[in-house]
């Protein structure tokens, strides 16, 4: 499947992305409904990764524009106090943009926004919290469909179409899930391998220096550098990266070459492409790989 994403990410100031084909929001930021404008009519489900102002502010207008019955569905981590009382805010102060959905989200949840696609949150360690509390999560994407079970693959069609009316269609196929994106939201890099296998994985890459020499934790929550990003998908069955959420204090040059150099020594091959701080992508995947 290919994707249209267009999106925004700078550190402190806002982060969304837009997956046009399967009506997703990643986060929303401030600037999204301008960004988007009539597209965001397309938009049915918002998944917010976390309730930094960054993150989130974008849904007040992305909510009076948009509101209708049952729709949009904005899912958000199940133990962050900051939606339910948004939603309780948005209901006093726009009483006529009725009809959102807010629905709490657990990482391993299976959230279908399709028939053929469903979204499962994965939870990541960028608010320090005990294990038993949710607030922070990144999600995959996965398309799913419907194969023939290898065990009945020499038989013939009357055969098949018998145990089909016998068992349905759980008798005969059998269903096979690809990730087709995933979106880390904010986060350290914890796992090396969480992301393998996603066809195109969108990532946070704050800091370029190393961990010794940054000099600023907002708010003590944590974040990813670019180095062991690039360490991280060098060593996974990753096909397109996407990064972003960059410190405004670095330049596109700085950015950039970073980028480069670090996939020279981690020897990685695939696509890069990046959103720069203060900057508006349309269609992220049609532009230029930095290390193309």
């Amino acid at each position: 499947m290919e994707l249209t994403i267009t999106g925004y990410s700078t550190a402190l100031f806002s982060t969304w992305y837009f997956i046009e084909e399967l009506g997703l929001l990643l986060d929303a930021g401030d600037g999204v409904m301008s960004a988007l404008l009539q597209k965001s009519r397309k938009i049915n489900h918002a998944f917010i990764s976390h309730a930094d102002r960054d993150h989130l502010t974008g849904l007040l207008q992305f909510n009076q524009l948009n509101a209708r019955e049952g729709y949009p569905v904005i899912h958000y981590p199940k133990d962050s106090r900051s939606f339910p009382y948004m939603q309780a805010f948005f209901q006093q102060f726009d009483p006529y943009a009725i009809g959102t959905v807010w629905e709490p989200a657990s990482p391993g949840d299976e959230i279908r926004v399709k028939d053929d696609i469903l979204v499962i949150p994965v939870r990541n360690g960028h608010v320090p919290v005990p294990p038993e509390i949710i607030r922070s999560l990144g999600f995959k994407v996965m398309q799913t469909k419907r194969k023939l079970k290898p065990e009945l693959a020499g038989l013939s069609g009357e055969e098949i179409r018998r145990i089909g009316l016998e068992h349905g269609k759980e008798g005969t196929t059998m269903e096979v899930r690809t990730n087709i994106l995933s979106y880390s939201g904010d986060t350290p890099v914890e796992d090396l391998t969480q992301w393998n296998d996603s066809k195109i994985l969108i990532h946070e890459a704050t800091f370029l220096e190393r961990e010794e020499e940054i000099k600023v934790y907002a708010y003590k929550n944590k974040h990813s550098r670019l180095d062991e990003v690039i360490e991280m998908v060098s060593g996974s069955n990753i096909e397109k990266l996407i990064l972003g959420h960059f410190s405004s204090r670095y330049s596109a040059e700085q950015i950039d070459g970073a980028i480069r150099q670090l996939c020279e020594r981690y020897n990685l091959n695939i696509p890069v492409f990046r959103i720069l701080p203060g900057e508006t992508v349309v269609d992220v995947l049609g532009g230029k790989p930095v290390n193309g």
